[in-house]
């Protein structure tokens, strides 16, 4: 069936009302919550759906974040598909049970809205949640818009359960830039959902008829190889994603970008990095340069596992200096998708001078003059000292020269 030719339901919905509805779509058999601010209203959206008929589902109401996780494990162990969504130090409280459902192989998908961590208290978003539990072997997405937070989360649960992947996913949402942010949504007829997503059918569960152990001690003789094969499952998901975006074209005539999409990067001599909601006014702002005769480029991360490293080498091409803009610092280096890329372009075999800018911190704005100015530093072709302080932080009041 052409997805194209069947009308969707064009709706003005919120980031965290998409994820509601991706979830509806995909029909979870469980789902466990526990509000944090700024993903609420998911979990919310959710209840009223259970409420009045929308979406049949076993609800479950539990006393904390630790609580959502090891419920849904226990759910996924006897074959459910199950969903959860945190925030903050709500995710952080979950961290011990992250690694629990990787190492178990249970394909859970979470909606985390990304939220800065404490201390100092903050409700306002950034990515430093989401991205200190990258070694936790999640799949890890990040949403540019509403309509790409629906179809990341329907995606996610295909992506998840695939046998040859059985790894959990995070689907991130920038919050309120993005979570609380209205925009027209095309929401896909259930049947078509159906179409694209099948039952949840799984080896990887408890069988009375089948009995297995799930959840157990493996030491020095063996542990290695279980990790390996956690490894290899989130390297699969690559393929699966691929795939997985094919198949949703098809059905709902929307194509995806893949673990990372390149804008204007074929002749750009100056590039950003960048991930989640900040992507669109980067874009914009490329676009302007553009006109004004300015080789500059956009590649952005729209999954950092598996991490695009072949992706990025490619689209850096013979591009004179690359910057890296993120919402994260690991304090006393530099930031954790700063290192990431890094690597990627040292494997590749193509480094150009390169500027990690840290800015958006417990949701300070990052304005289109912010964005210029990276640009700016990066072709400032006249200041050789330019790359001697590779991290910047951007708009940092009281700050020394080349430390902002």
């Amino acid at each position: 069936m052409n997805g194209g030719s069947v009308p969707s339901r064009r709706r003005f919905l919120s980031g965290n009302d998409a994820v509601a509805e991706g979830v509806r779509l995909a029909r979870p058999h469980v789902i466990a919550a526990y509000p944090i601010t700024p993903q609420t209203t998911v979990v919310e959206r959710l209840a009223d759906m259970v409420s009045d008929g929308r979406l049949s589902t076993e609800y479950m109401y539990v006393e904390s974040e630790h609580s959502a996780l090891s419920a849904l494990i226990g759910a996924s162990a006897v074959g459910a598909r199950t969903f959860t969504a945190s925030s903050s130090q709500g995710l952080l409280y979950m961290a011990e049970c992250l690694h629990y459902a990787s190492g178990g192989r249970f394909p859970i998908v979470m909606m985390n809205a990304n939220r800065s961590v404490a201390l100092p208290w903050n409700i306002l978003g950034d990515q430093r949640d989401s991205l200190s539990l990258l070694d936790s072997g999640w799949i890890q997405s990040y949403a540019l818009d509403a309509q790409e937070a629906l179809d990341l989360t329907l995606q996610a649960f295909a992506v998840a359960e695939h046998p040859e992947v059985l790894t959990p996913v995070m689907v991130n949402l920038d919050g309120f830039v993005l979570t609380h942010t209205y925009e027209a949504v095309d929401v896909p007829p259930t049947e078509l959902a159906d179409e694209f997503l099948p039952p949840f059918v799984t080896a990887n569960r408890m069988d009375l008829d089948r009995p297995k152990s799930l959840g157990f001690v493996a030491g020095a003789a063996d542990n290695t190889e279980f990790k390996y094969l956690q490894h290899v499952g989130v390297l699969n998901a690559a393929g699966v994603i691929a795939d997985a975006e094919a198949k949703f074209n098809r059905i709902f005539g929307r194509k995806g970008g893949g673990l990372a999409e390149a804008y204007l990067c074929d002749d750009a001599e100056y590039i950003l990095i960048t991930l989640g909601s900040v992507a669109g006014t980067v874009r914009s702002v490329v676009d302007d340069l553009r006109a004004a005769g300015r080789r500059v480029g956009l590649l952005r991360l729209r999954y950092l596992r598996p991490f695009p490293g072949k992706e990025i080498a490619a689209s850096i091409g013979r591009a004179k200096a690359v910057g890296v803009l993120e919402k994260d610092i690991s304090f006393g280096h530099e930031g954790a998708v700063y290192t990431n890329v890094l690597s990627a372009l040292a494997r590749g075999g193509n480094a150009p001078p390169s500027l990690n800018f840290v800015a958006g911190l417990g949701g300070r704005d990052i304005s289109r003059a912010d964005i210029k100015g990276m640009f700016d530093i990066l072709s400032d072709e006249e200041s050789p000292r330019r790359f001697d302080s590779p991290v910047r932080f951007i708009g940092l009041r009281g700050a020394k020269a080349g430390l902002a």
